[in-house]
């Protein structure tokens, strides 16, 4: 096995290990001559487990390889493999897109030939992406950056532990960023010791090497550098390596870490809860910090554009203004006179004189009659009143709600603070039938109108109405839809002006390209008759 090194910008060793002899080198055959070995891509020297990419002979296609590596006659090690791979199978009976999905496990004697130097082979199906030591070897990822990338895996270890299932994501090199830039396990397969607890530092470890470039827990890589210890104990805080890391994200890897005190986040919920809290209040400090350097364009809450930038001062603009208003004012000049020569024709014609403002009185020559007056015009239709709704959550009667964190941003009266849809790789109503909010109001109200802005565009929408907040769904009623949306704001009329407290935007389609359908609201605006 050759070890390489390099430098990295900030000076800190890069390391990559390649197998470049012996029977696991690239080119090699494994799993009773089906698998052909590509490249290795990591090793978990506390299991002797390596990380390659390999190809199916049989089904032609590449899938990624957990090969845990050791004498068959050592009882001891082959007791432990029979562990892991006992709980790769139990992994196998989960799916989440940001898990890569267990095919086979090979045990001696059933799919791995003797010989080979192998205890057992786990088969998952190949991550296509970016190794996430490759990631940070270029340096730490911007913040709102890192909760971006963490958010699905997150979310991934809450679905799992709900089933009663570790994952096992304790070692970096057993997760890649995927195309559509979030984190993925690439490589099931728990260690026999690994815990639920384990499950949740490993996610702190995560978000600290992201935020940092070092990796906080024992028994990592030598491609990264370890995180310091503070004299105290326990982890330096991401903020004391980066000062550009925000407290609050800071204070989340550094509480996930702990093992002691109050204050630690113990499970994978708390873990997504204050981390999409935490991504949203930097999202919106990020916009507001490029709003005040240069605000340009903005949208309204209604949709229309304005600006605060100072108008250009430029000789050759005023001069065209002042050309552009000179003859404005000779138009204006030209149809004033317009109208008060036809006012003086209109009252100095003599009593014969017949024209389009004079008609001949039937009881007598020389005698007029005044055109009658118009009609009043129609009074307007009284405008529907906006209505605030008093809650709002996400409406999912099949299951979990999508980013339930964030229901909340969809009616706080900004567009740019956005609700987003979980990622789906089948489009609705593959998986589930639909998802969306459900929006309470204090009083009975008679729904007019519901206006949608920021919404991903090719969305499909229902506007519903229910007796309760969490109805079925078959004990709503479809007032308006379904509906696709453009981009931008988008009006939808309700028939019949339903009398009702309970709203739901109801999507049964997504937006987003093949194989990643995911859907945004930007804000909800409800209107009501006016009394």
């Amino acid at each position: 096995m050759e070890t390489r090194r390099s430098e990295r910008p900030d000076g800190v060793p890069r390391t990559s290990i390649r197998t470049t002899g012996g029977s696991l080198s690239p080119g090699a055959v494994v799993g009773d001559g089906r698998y052909r070995l590509l490249a290795q891509l990591g090793v978990d020297e506390r299991a002797s487990s390596h990380f390659w990419r390999a190809r199916d002979g049989q089904l032609h296609r590449d899938v990624a390889l957990t090969l845990i590596v050791g004498d068959q006659a050592d009882l001891d090690a082959a007791r432990e493999a029979r562990r892991t791979l006992e709980r790769a199978a139990h992994t196998a009976q989960f799916t989440h897109p940001h898990v890569a999905r267990v095919l086979d496990v090979l045990t001696p004697g059933s799919g791995i030939a003797a010989g080979e130097g192998l205890h057992g082979i786990v088969v998952a199906e190949w991550s296509k992406g970016t190794d996430l030591i490759d990631i940070v070897n270029e340096g730490p990822v911007h913040p709102i950056m890192a909760c971006r990338m963490i958010d699905s895996l997150v979310d991934a270890v809450e679905r799992a532990h709900r089933s009663g299932l570790v994952l096992g994501l304790d070692h970096p090199q057993r997760i890649r960023r995927g195309r559509d830039g979030q984190l993925r396990l690439a490589f099931p397969g728990p260690l026999p010791e690994t815990t639920l607890r384990d499950d949740i530092k490993a996610l702190g470890a995560v978000l600290y090497l992201l935020l940092t470039a070092r990796w906080p827990l024992h028994g990592g890589p030598a491609a990264i550098a370890p995180a310091p210890h503070a004299p105290h104990g326990g982890v330096v805080p991401p903020r004391s390596i980066q000062p550009t890391v925000p407290a609050e994200l800071s204070s989340l890897a550094v509480r996930t870490l702990s093992d002691g005190g109050e204050g630690g986040i113990r499970t994978s919920a708390a873990f997504l809860r204050v981390l999409r809290q935490v991504s949203v209040t930097e999202e919106r400090r990020a916009a507001a910090s490029a709003d005040g350097a240069d605000p340009g364009p903005a949208t309204d809450p209604d949709g229309g554009v304005w600006t605060t930038k100072r108008p250009v001062s430029d000789a050759a603009q005023r001069k065209r203004v002042a050309v552009w208003a000179t003859g404005l004012v000779v138009t204006a000049v030209g149809i004033l006179a317009w109208i008060g020569l036809s006012m003086i024709s209109f009252f100095s014609g003599d009593e014969g004189a017949t024209g389009p403002n004079m008609n001949v009185a039937a009881n007598g020559p020389g005698t007029t009659q005044p055109k009658p007056s118009p009609p009043p015009p129609p009074k307007p239709k009284p405008a529907a009143v906006p209505v605030r709704p008093s809650s709002i959550e996400v409406y999912n009667p099949e299951g979990t709600g999508d980013y339930v964190e964030l229901a909340a941003a969809a009616i706080d009266g900004n567009p740019a603070t956005p609700w987003q849809t979980d990622q789906y790789q089948q489009q609705l109503p593959a998986l589930k039938s639909g998802v969306g909010l459900s929006v309470s109001f204090d009083e009975p109200i008679r729904l007019s109108k519901v206006r949608i802005l920021g919404a991903t565009e090719g969305t499909r929408v229902e506007i519903r109405v229910a007796d309760m907040s969490n109805p079925y769904l078959e004990s709503s009623r479809l007032v308006a839809g379904p509906e696709d949306l453009p981009e931008g704001a988008t009006p939808i009329t309700v028939a019949g002006k339903p009398r009702t407290s309970h709203v739901i935007v109801w999507l049964t389609r997504l937006g987003g390209p093949v194989g990643q359908f995911q859907s945004e609201i930007g804000d909800l605006k409800f209107y009501r008759v006016p009394s």
